[in-house]
């Protein structure tokens, strides 16, 4: 039986994308987006709670996101998750869970360029899938 790991989000650029290069030459952009969730505790206050997401593209679409994205502005990304593990300098095993982006659409107007996916195609914000 197959198994299907798709995560949609979105939310607002919290950092600057930061774009390097693999050993091969290949670029991989990386940046961390904010989502909220505004809902009514029961007591009847309003509250918003805030879920941080770290982002990964590569090759064209990554070049992309580092020319068009900067922090603040709103983007839908969609995409798989991985969890990436590593050994830190002082030792102690880390992890961190990121979404593997296969396509990126950047939701403010005044952007330029509205978005692309990992085939290299422009992506027009109508063609989000909700």
């Amino acid at each position: 039986m197959a198994g299907l790991n798709k995560v949609m989000i979105i939310g607002n650029l919290g950092t600057d994308p930061e774009m390097r290069f693999t050993p091969n030459g290949n670029p991989v952009t990386s940046f961390r987006m904010a989502t909220s969730r505004n809902y009514t505790s029961p007591e009847g206050e309003r509250k918003q709670e805030t879920e941080w997401f770290d982002v990964v593209t590569w090759n064209r679409l990554a070049e992309t996101c580092n020319q068009f994205l900067v922090k603040g502005k709103r983007a839908y990304v969609e995409g798989r998750l991985r969890t990436r593990n590593w050994e830190g300098q002082d030792g102690q095993k880390r992890s961190r869970i990121e979404i593997i982006a296969n396509r990126v659409l950047f939701l403010d107007r005044q952007a330029t360029a509205s978005g692309m996916d990992e085939n290299h195609h422009d992506v027009e914000p109508e063609e989000i899938p909700f």
